[in-house]
């Protein structure tokens, strides 16, 4: 939560209203953080509160004399909770596929939808700049209904497919080359291995366990 108000404070279309709502927020977080933690950590919590205690429009000589924070049942905005929730897979979907496919986290990317509820597109209209700052979007599209998708890789929130076009992303080439190289070597791997388990002069003379670790790595790379 406290990761999506930081960048509200930052997303450049964001109204004056949500900034500053975001900014108190941020430090009656902050204050109630502070308060929860000083029995712990009393001069640290201490010093960052006299110097927030004015922006928190609080009151009193030290952080001792503020009254605990209590949870309330009543202030739970269940509905906003499950903005965030839905923001958050579609960040993390969006951020797992460059990774996935060793891109750069720096490079901006396309995004396309598809599928999905009305209540998904309500939720991108409501998060749409702030979904493009954090999984360092170029666009985010709605894919039509019926309309073909181009080769995309592809993630999933719920019913709705998160797709980012694989032409954007890598040199088919080089990409080609990689992987050509990674199955040379596993079956150099593969071939090595075999080759030892193999050999009953290696296997006698090797510990059970040893041999057992080594089986059990021959399968692995069968099944890769």
């Amino acid at each position: 939560m406290i990761w999506v108000l930081c960048d509200f404070v930052w997303v450049e279309n964001a109204s004056y209203a949500v900034k500053k709502g975001a900014r108190r927020t941020l430090i009656r977080v902050l204050e109630t953080i502070l308060c929860l933690a000083h029995p712990l950590m009393t001069y640290i919590t201490e010093g960052i509160w006299q110097r927030v205690k004015t922006l928190a429009g609080a009151e009193g000589e030290n952080i001792r004399l503020l009254h605990h924070p209590e949870s309330n049942a009543n202030k739970v905005d269940k509905e906003a909770e499950a903005a965030i929730a839905w923001s958050k897979q579609v960040i993390e979907g969006v951020r797992n596929i460059p990774r996935e496919m060793n891109i750069s986290p720096a490079k901006k990317i396309p995004l396309i939808l598809r599928g999905g509820s009305s209540r998904d597109n309500e939720l991108l209209n409501q998060a749409q700049s702030l979904l493009t700052k954090l999984a360092s979007l170029e666009n985010i599209t709605w894919l039509e209904a019926g309309e073909n998708a181009p080769a995309s890789a592809t993630a999933l929130v719920s019913d709705m497919e998160l797709l980012v076009p694989m032409a954007s992303l890598i040199d088919v080439k080089a990409e080609s080359a990689r992987l050509q190289k990674e199955i040379n070597k596993l079956v150099k791997d593969l071939s090595r291995v075999e080759g030892k388990l193999n050999n009953p002069k290696v296997v006698d003379k090797v510990p059970t366990d040893v041999v057992a670790k080594e089986k059990d790595r021959l399968t692995e790379m069968k099944n890769a």
